[in-house]
């Protein structure tokens, strides 16, 4: 995108880079749910995710910085931005192709002993990249037919759509204290700070409790506290306020959110699938998103915080109870043996093979 010379050639580079990076936050997942047993997960999910707030919160003041070489080679500051940040991603990128291994049975990093460590770990978290898999249609069928599938896409929306939204409105609320440039910058880290602890520490308490739905709950609660804080007030120092508990509720729950669908699919394409739909939904409203900040409804933007605020409410917290309720009595069934009529007459094989639909898998509530 540095190198083009007109807006057709800018669009065209910006959807190829948008297909190249659409299965980044997804496979990052993915890939670390076939390594860490389900307890273990949401902690580093919770890093993953919380690095990539902290590069957004600093990604202006470094943008800022590279800006200042405008001229330099005879391109503009803005085209150094994009072949500077672009080199790192390439280089990164490059070097992962020999790091990263499919699975713990490919592993070539580890030794024979490890590799089965890992594996026989797995195995007592009933989890299926234990066993090498071949992919079949009938798990994208499997995924597109569970109920969880859909729940986990209501649930998803409800922070996806308002952390696409979260950084259109920072910086008019940050202009209004009536700061600009590098100061305003600096101003811009600190919400993301606090949410990228907050992520971690939920991801560490939802690992430990086993309880991800409340976690989930429980934040969405600050979400919706600070957007009817933005709704109710027009003071810039009420709504910079508005804005920590804003981040607070949305950046946990996406990682948390990301976990909580992971730990309850079983079988390793079903999941990959899953988590592809649940993802890519939220990824879509994004589109939403872009469109109810407008520049007419300056500075308090109120039609794009009430539908965040709807978004919060009816989908991420209502969303939450909802999954929460339904997991906890498809627990209690399997639990007390009514789910045990799935497994007469199959051998342990087919048992196997049922994955998160086998009597004695218990889901994370």
């Amino acid at each position: 995108m540095g190198l083009v010379h007109n807006y057709s050639g800018l669009m065209a580079a910006r959807w190829f880079l948008g297909l190249a990076e659409a299965g980044l936050f997804p496979g990052v997942n993915y890939y670390l749910s076939c390594w860490y047993k389900r307890r273990e997960f949401g902690v580093r999910a919770a890093i993953f995710f919380s690095a990539a707030a902290l590069a957004g919160s600093f990604g202006g003041l470094l943008a800022a910085a590279i800006a200042n070489m405008d001229g330099v080679g005879g391109k503009p500051g803005w085209a150094w931005i994009f072949i500077l940040e672009g080199l790192a991603t390439v280089l990164i990128g490059a070097v992962s192709f020999w790091m990263v291994h499919d699975f713990p049975d490919e592993a070539t990093f580890l030794n024979e002993v490890d590799r089965q460590r890992v594996i026989r770990r797995l195995k007592e978290d009933k989890q299926s990249s234990a066993e090498h898999e071949m992919f079949k249609m009938d798990y994208a069928w499997a995924s597109l037919k569970d109920w969880k599938t859909y729940t986990g896409m209501i649930v998803y929306m409800g922070c996806d759509g308002a952390l696409y939204a979260f950084s259109l409105f920072i910086p008019s609320i940050i202009s209004g204290l009536g700061y600009k440039s590098t100061r305003a910058q600096l101003l811009s880290v600190p919400p993301y700070a606090v949410a990228a602890v907050l992520t971690i520490v939920v991801g560490f308490s939802a690992d430990r409790t086993k309880q991800r739905g409340l976690h989930n709950i429980a934040v969405s609660i600050f979400g919706i506290i600070g957007y009817a804080m933005l709704l109710g007030s027009g003071n810039p120092h009420v709504q910079y306020g508005a804005v920590f508990l804003a981040a607070c509720g949305i950046y946990p729950a996406i990682a948390n959110t990301i976990v909580w669908t992971a730990n309850n699919v079983e079988g390793v394409y079903k999941r990959g699938i899953t988590l592809g739909f649940v993802i890519g939904w939220g990824n879509i409203n994004g589109v939403v998103s872009s469109n109810i900040y407008r520049g007419q409804d300056k500075p308090r933007y109120l039609p794009g915080h009430g539908v965040v605020f709807v978004y919060v409410t009816l989908f991420l917290f209502g969303g939450s109870i909802l999954q929460y309720l339904l997991l906890r009595m498809e627990n209690r069934k399997r639990m007390n043996g009514e789910r045990n009529h799935w497994i007469e007459g199959k051998s342990e094989a087919e048992i196997e093979k049922l994955g998160d639909k086998r009597p004695d898998f218990i889901y994370t509530l």
